[in-house]
Parts: structure tokens; C-alpha cells; sequence
């Protein structure tokens, strides 16, 4: 009987507390929603955080994948990008037998560019099975796009690319 009781009363508490807590709890969940994508990457702080990838190259010999946060000023005027991630060579032929490293290559526009993208940064990683970490950050960017191909050992030129992939537009937040 006592046991009842006292179970009736946690269940007429807990009902209460959830009462009191839910216009508290609506509101924070609201505002939290960049928080879970923040906290689901495992960093803070950002306004916009996002995983990206697998993207590969058109022959999937190459691949990156990776992590993107974007953080605004408190008038929404400017911000930091922030890109993280890996490049993956799969491409276990030797130089001789036609074998290439990955490369990636990110592209970023900036407010009232118009039209013009610019080179964000892109990496080389020769090592078949393996993987090269990379991060670099923008300022004053509405949009990032990344590439990854196959490049050859002393080249300077990509081939085997896949398609522009979008990472982030403003418009998307």
C-alpha cells in the first residue's frame, strides 16, 4: 500500500514538473536545433555545422570526407568557414600500372562576387590504403563546393574527377 502510494505520488510529481518544464522545454528545443547538429559533429560554438561526404572521383579511386561549421558575427555581417576532413587514396595500382594519387579541391564564393569562385585549398595524398587529414578556414564566404579526383605522381593537373558538390550555401541555414 505504501509502495502505491509513494509511486502515485512520484508519477503526480514527475507529471508536474513535465507541465511546468514544457513551454521551457518547447522553446529550448527551438533554439537548440544548430546545437544538435553542433553537438553531433562534436564541436561548438558554430552556427551551422554539417558532416560531408563519401564524394569520390568519377573512377572511385579516390575519396574525402569530412566536416564543415560555420560561425557568424553577431550583426550576421561576416563569418568563418571551417573545413575539416580526410582524402582517401584507394587507387592501389603502382605508378607504372597507371596507379594515381587523390587530391581534392574546395572552391568558395564570397559575398557580391557575383559569378567568380576562387580556389579554397586543395590537397595531394599519395599512399594507397591510406589517408591524409586536412582543415584550412575562410572568411566572408556564402557558399563552399569540393572536388576530389586523381592526380598523377609530379602532375599539376587532376583527372578523373568527380562532379562540384556543394558543402554550404547561406541559404541553406
Amino acid at each position: 500500500m505504501i509502495k502505491r502510494l509513494a509511486t502515485g505520488l512520484l508519477a503526480t510529481a514527475a507529471l508536474g514538473a513535465i507541465a511546468l518544464a514544457a513551454p521551457a522545454t518547447a522553446h529550448a528545443a527551438t533554439t537548440a536545433a544548430p546545437a544538435a547538429a553542433t553537438a553531433a559533429t562534436g564541436s561548438s560554438g558554430y552556427d551551422y555545422s554539417e558532416n560531408w561526404g563519401h564524394y569520390f572521383s568519377s573512377n572511385h579511386r579516390a575519396k574525402s570526407r569530412g566536416w564543415i561549421g560555420v560561425e557568424w558575427d553577431d550583426q550576421q555581417k561576416w563569418n568563418r568557414v571551417d573545413v575539416k576532413g580526410k582524402l582517401y587514396d584507394l587507387d592501389h595500382r603502382t605508378y607504372k600500372q597507371g596507379g594515381k594519387c587523390a587530391y581534392v579541391k574546395f572552391a568558395v564564393h564570397h559575398f557580391g562576387d557575383g559569378d567568380k569562385w576562387y580556389d579554397g585549398k586543395s590537397y595531394k595524398y599519395c599512399g594507397a590504403g591510406g589517408a591524409k587529414h586536412f582543415a584550412f578556414s575562410r572568411h566572408k564566404v556564402d557558399s563552399v563546393r569540393v572536388k576530389v579526383c586523381q592526380i598523377g605522381l609530379h602532375s599539376s593537373y587532376p583527372t578523373r574527377c568527380g562532379d562540384w558538390e556543394y558543402l554550404y550555401t547561406a541559404e541553406s541555414e
